[in-house]
């Protein structure tokens, strides 16, 4: 500070006349000088302002050069400096600022998890907790217990478990369900449910039933229903909604108080910002809108607009002509970027649209008759070309769920058409899931800038089934990590965490540092290594996490790394993350999460 105005002063001492103006022409040698002081000293003289600063551990910045450093400093939401701690603490420590000393600790910057449905998740067990099905003797277990608390008659409903994850490998039928006599009983996941004879009887469901257009009504090697309903919900009568949604009789209050919950629960996780992917008009967008008008967001939420096309085409057309969001529009803390749709079903329910058809052990795991099934396409190519069209023109960045090879196919010849019209890399699109991909479609994606929204949890939780049915090289490119990297395409890392609190039991796991632990090892739950060539290194894994989802939401100037400038987002774990053993990753646990410069979150003393 002294150094500063002494050579202020001594620019003065050398002007010929001394009570000149302070200010002088820029071509003045003198005020050339001025102007060069005063940008060395600019840093000096705000020194000492800094609300909060870590030091005295390892700052993994993720910035281009991946630095390590010592101590990072905060004001006002913002990082002001990242480097030595010496350096930092002399110049940003001021008299009201906190000092943490983090004794060698690790701090990474806030994780992002791209890929949730924080409002389903958070209905999940806002009332009560879930069961634990792992197996059909504990689905059976569960309903024998419902029937004593449920009035005679009525519908026991629980959200369908994926027979991936269940001990026999296999969909449960009505003969399962069917410990339960007193009540129709109903196994959820919107698009496949599961019935017991009950409830076959109470929506007059029999072999002579004709499903609805593009649904099936499963049957066996006799004619009759299995309880299995593939797209033909709409057949059951008097069946409650959604199990994954019990919002019945909840006031909007308590929903978002649901919401929030749940918020709060991926902010202990480490995370400090999500993308919702499932952001529908009448439930989610306005509870989220609710809790950013009163102040209790607790992390940074970018929206993901999904539409419904099961419906005539130019209801669609109209409805993204007219919508009242737009991409982007928001603030920091709560905006809409990505248009989205459903073009297929789900790997872990058979519904896939594949490019060939599922394999003898389909029949098994997901109750398939017809062997001749490859799943299909919800939209058909050309209207999913004009729907896109129509969403580009407002400026969306665009989307879908896609799962099976033939789906995505479909998805990335589809931005392969819009390209040929005007580029489509400056927009991010991308896939979303995208398990079986192919080497010639990811080569595509890498050509045309198309990202992948990513699901580590899935191998981690199901490869050991899935490879039953498509064989250990049919999954070559299931979450081909690799070699999207090695063609250029980012990848964010994101949970798809539908139900359940539990960050590493619930459907599907949404503890980032699971996410990078599978990234690394491609190790499943059964301890098995699926294709080891697709593994990354534990930079590329964070990077997932971090600076690769903020570029997925055109926020990398702003999050995803620890400079200055940045948001004041980061997030200290108990143990190197760089150095630990690689099967400690998946325990790594968050000690502080650090929002907007504010400690959002401190683990508990033990």
């Amino acid at each position: 500070m002294f150094m500063c105005f002494e050579e202020l002063t001594d620019s003065r001492r050398q002007k010929s006349d001394p009570a000149a103006p302070c200010f002088y022409s820029l071509y003045n040698p003198a005020m050339v000088r001025f102007i060069l002081i005063l940008a060395i000293c600019t840093p000096l003289l705000r020194s000492g302002t800094a609300d909060l600063i870590l030091h005295n551990g390892k700052i993994v910045t993720v910035d281009t050069k991946f630095s390590i450093t010592e101590a990072v400093a905060m004001k006002d939401g913002r990082i002001t400096a990242a480097g030595p701690s010496k350096t930092v603490l002399a110049n940003e420590r001021g008299p009201q600022t906190r000092v943490i000393d983090l004794q060698g600790r690790t701090v990474l910057p806030g994780l992002m998890d791209s890929h949730v449905h924080a409002y389903s998740a958070g209905l999940s067990e806002f009332q009560r907790p879930m069961a634990r099905i792992d197996s059909i003797e504990t689905l059976q277990a569960y309903l024998r217990a419902e029937a004593k608390k449920v009035a005679r008659g009525d519908w026991i409903v629980v959200p369908l478990p994926f027979p991936t994850r269940l001990k026999e490998m296999r969909m449960p039928t009505r003969t399962d369900l069917d410990v339960v006599t007193d009540h129709p009983v109903l196994l959820d996941h919107g698009f496949m449910v599961v019935v017991n004879s009950a409830g076959l009887e109470r929506s007059g469901i029999d072999r002579n039933t004709q499903p609805p257009a593009e649904g099936e009504i499963v049957k066996d090697e006799h004619g009759e229903p299995t309880g299995i309903l593939r797209n033909a919900r709409s057949l059951l009568k008097g069946a409650p909604a959604r199990a994954q949604h019990p919002a019945e009789g909840l006031t909007e209050e308590q929903k978002a108080r649901a919401l929030e919950h749940m918020l709060k629960l991926y902010v202990a996780a480490g995370i400090t910002s999500i993308k919702d992917r499932e952001a529908n008009t009448g439930q989610e967008i306005p509870l989220y809108q609710k809790l950013h008008a009163e102040g209790r967001l607790p992390l940074r939420v970018v929206l993901t607009w999904h539409l419904d096309t099961f419906r005539p085409k130019e209801e669609i057309l109209q409805e993204i002509a007219s919508a009242p969001y737009r991409p982007r529009a928001g603030d920091d803390w709560l905006k809409f970027d990505t248009f989205k749709v459903y073009l297929d079903g789900g790997m872990l329910l058979g519904t896939a649209y594949q490019r060939s058809t599922y394999g003898s052990f389909a029949k098994q795991l997901y109750g398939q008759t017809d062997m001749s099934d490859r799943g299909k396409p919800f939209i058909e190519p050309e209207t999913l070309y004009e729907i896109y069209k129509a969403a580009r023109a407002q400026g969306w960045q665009i989307t879908a769920h896609v799962q099976g090879g033939a789906a995505i196919d479909l998805l990335v010849d589809t931005f392969e058409r819009l390209d040929r019209e005007q580029p489509i890399a400056a927009s991010r699109s991308h896939v979303i899931h995208a398990s079986f991909q192919s080497k010639a479609t990811v080569e595509k994606m890498g050509r045309l800038g198309i990202l992948a929204d990513a699901q580590p949890a899935w191998l981690y939780c199901d490869s050991a089934a899935l490879r039953k049915v498509f064989t250990y090289d049919g999954m070559r490119f299931f979450f081909p990590l690799r070699t999207y990297i090695d063609n250029g395409v980012k990848v964010a890392g994101g949970s798809d965490h539908m139900t359940g609190y539990d960050k590493n039991n619930a459907t599907n796991p949404y503890n980032p540092f699971l996410g990078m632990w599978v990234s690394v090892t491609r190790k499943n739950k059964q301890g098995e290594i699926i294709h080891p060539d697709e593994r990354v290194t534990r930079e590329e894994a964070l990077k997932m996490y971090t600076i690769w989802g903020a570029y997925m939401e055109f926020n990398e100037d702003k999050k995803g790394s620890i400079e200055p400038g940045k948001f004041a987002d980061l997030v200290v774990i108990d143990r190197d993350y760089l150095t630990c053993p690689e099967d400690e990753i998946r325990a790594i646990e968050p000690l502080m999460t650090i929002i907007d410069g504010k400690i959002a979150y401190e683990r508990p003393a033990h």
